[in-house]
């Protein structure tokens, strides 16, 4: 006999909640926009192992970050688009948050969000810096 497994039910997080080193995030996104960074291989190579990966700048109404979308993803972050980002992960990309999902997670289109995306607080502007901690 399989054993249900209930599903809880995710806990969303808003963007101005999110903090360095963090994961396991739920959340719902508007994108305001995307730019392609890397666009790698060769359909005609060996193998077709093709790298995609967009910087987009999503939001809510708390805040925005930088959310790293790859490959497929990237088809997902349309500008003005409603994402729901399942199991999110905080990376640090020299000193600041990026918001990623990996394989993990997932990238979803959802129903248009009817918040306004709070855009003076763009929480991939804040640097962060690398403490080390000297245990005494």
């Amino acid at each position: 006999m399989a054993e249900t497994k209930t599903l809880r039910k995710p806990i969303f997080t808003k963007v101005d909640q999110l903090g360095p080193g963090t994961s396991g995030h739920t959340l719902t996104v508007k994108v305001v926009n995307t730019k392609m960074v890397v666009q790698k291989g060769r359909p005609d190579g060996p193998r077709v192992r093709q790298m995609r990966i967009a910087e987009c700048l999503v939001g809510d109404e708390t805040g925005m970050i930088i959310f790293t979308a790859r490959n497929e993803q990237v088809d997902l972050v349309k500008e003005g688009a409603t994402l729901t980002l399942r199991n999110a992960k905080i990376d640090m990309f020299k000193g600041s948050m990026r918001l990623a999902v990996d394989k993990w997670g997932r990238v979803e289109v959802a129903e248009p969000a009817s918040f306004t995306v709070k855009e003076d607080n763009n929480l991939s502007l804040i640097e962060y810096e690398l403490v080390n901690i000297v245990e005494e």
